[in-house]
């Protein structure tokens, strides 16, 4: 089954083109990453999916969420102003203001709801701190329970994972997974090639999609060195690496479901 089908759709901010014309498709109940260098439009892409951007082209459609509303958006804490004078339990909270009633009053439901999403990311003990009194991590994973709290049948999750401390990218991967097994669909981006390998599916971009299918599919010698170009693609024995100063290591970062990437050719 299909969740999403995106035919020819190109995005532009005013006369720049963010996304040329792609076509790819997204499995249902798949976790989904879509990876490529700095500006290569991931971004743009997930907020063309989430229903912010309207397509300047060609189509994308959402099959799976019968509105917008139930597609889950979760920015990078970095695209947030996270010193606003608001507390982790009310950042939280926002997740369940598409679902509330036309008096926009919170019931018993939706606080049980909310603290079910702050359980899941191991936040509750921080409820109510404000955003600027937390670590990165943290802030991230208050993000990522925002998004849980809202009724979604998509999740999508700008970098959730990147530059994280081990704590809270372990957090962030294992409700990944637990979403999954409820039947959601995930699309994630990511710079790290090991987390685009460890997915189930895989959609390649440079400001266009380059290739979408399985990992194995997708993440060949030849088709990386086509998005990044050969000056950042390394190849030692069988293992490929990337070099992308957009994607930098930090101290205890955590890896997710770390694993060598096989070097295959897309000739085979």
């Amino acid at each position: 089954m299909i969740a999403i089908v995106a035919r020819d759709v190109e995005y532009r901010y005013g006369s720049t083109v963010a996304v040329a014309r792609s076509s790819f498709t997204v499995p249902v109940g798949a976790i989904t990453a879509l990876i490529g260098p700095n500006a290569s439009g991931k971004s743009t892409l997930l907020s063309g999916i989430a229903g912010i951007l309207t397509p300047y082209s060609g189509t994308m459609d959402v099959r799976q969420a019968p509105t917008r509303e139930r597609i889950s958006f979760v920015l990078q804490t970095t695209k947030v102003n996270d010193a606003l004078p608001i507390t982790v339990r009310e950042v939280v909270t926002m997740g369940r203001y598409p679902s509330l009633s036309t008096f926009g009053r919170l019931t018993d439901h939706d606080r049980t709801i909310v603290d079910a999403a702050m359980e899941r990311m191991s936040i509750i003990g921080v409820a109510h701190q404000h955003l600027r009194e937390l670590s990165g991590g943290q802030r991230q994973r208050v993000f990522v329970a925002q998004g849980l709290a809202q009724d979604h049948d998509i999740l999508l999750l700008d970098e959730p994972l990147t530059g994280l401390d081990i704590t809270s990218a372990q957090a962030i991967d294992t409700v990944i997974h637990e979403e999954q097994t409820l039947g959601r669909t995930i699309v994630m981006s990511t710079h790290d090639l090991a987390e685009a390998h460890a997915s189930d599916h895989v959609v390649l971009m440079a400001g266009r999609v380059v290739a979408s299918g399985t990992p194995e599919e997708v993440l060949t010698a030849d088709l990386l060195k086509e998005a990044y170009g050969s000056a950042f693609l390394h190849v030692e024995g069988d293992q490929i690496f990337l070099d992308d100063p957009a994607h930098s290591p930090v101290d205890s970062r955590h890896t997710h479901l770390d694993r060598p990437s096989h070097l295959r050719s897309s000739e085979e």
